[in-house]
């Protein structure tokens, strides 16, 4: 077990997301707040916060290569994950770290040029093996003690767009990114939200 966090060196967290060309998250209690639900026929589903789905759509535009790797397999992932323009989808992951050093592989990029956002145990090697790694502020506290940055908000609730933001502002993209949303439009003009598909939000 590592001794000491990763950020014990001020702007580390910075600096290693200004190198990013793919980042990559886990599931439960990071996109979603860790609980499961089911229904009387065993279904299971899953509730995603909107802002993050934001998020993720502002960081695929500016270029970053977005991935989910999960440990857990439902559906309804597959159904949010389409909605938001994510083929880099990974169910069922037992070692996540293996999963990603494939992708590294597949797509010809270095581990420093990788990150990972994750919340618990199963997700250290992979945040250890990563140059830039997150946890959301309820995270297992050995993740927050990997994670070179740990978002405001919790899992499932906005921590996801934390990080997603956060990138951008390292990368100088984030002014960018928003700027559609908070320039004076032309007259008549029309703006879509980023999370929007089909008329609806979400």
């Amino acid at each position: 077990m590592d001794a000491a966090p990763k950020s014990a060196v001020p702007g580390q967290a910075t600096v290693a997301a200004r190198r990013l060309r793919l980042m990559a998250f886990d599931v439960d209690g990071v996109l979603t707040d860790g609980r499961l639900y089911y229904s009387d026929e065993g279904v299971e589903s899953k509730a995603f916060h909107v802002r993050d789905g934001s998020g993720l759509k502002m960081l695929r535009e500016a270029g970053i290569v977005l991935a989910v790797i999960t440990g857990r397999r439902a559906r309804c992932v597959e159904h949010r994950m389409r909605d938001l323009g994510i083929e880099q989808l990974h169910q069922g992951i037992e070692n996540k770290r293996s999963c990603m050093e494939a992708l590294l592989r597949e797509l010809g990029l270095k581990p420093e040029e990788a990150g990972f956002m994750g919340d618990d145990l199963i997700d250290l090697p992979v945040m250890r093996l990563c140059g830039f790694s997150a946890a959301p502020a309820d995270a297992a506290p050995l993740a927050r003690q990997q994670a070179l940055w740990v978002t405001p908000h919790e899992g499932g609730r906005g921590a996801v767009r934390d990080v997603c933001e956060f990138i951008l502002e390292a990368q100088g993209r984030l002014s960018a990114a928003l700027s559609p949303w908070i320039a004076n439009p032309p007259s008549g003009a029309s703006r879509e939200h980023p999370d929007a598909k089909s008329g609806q939000r979400g």
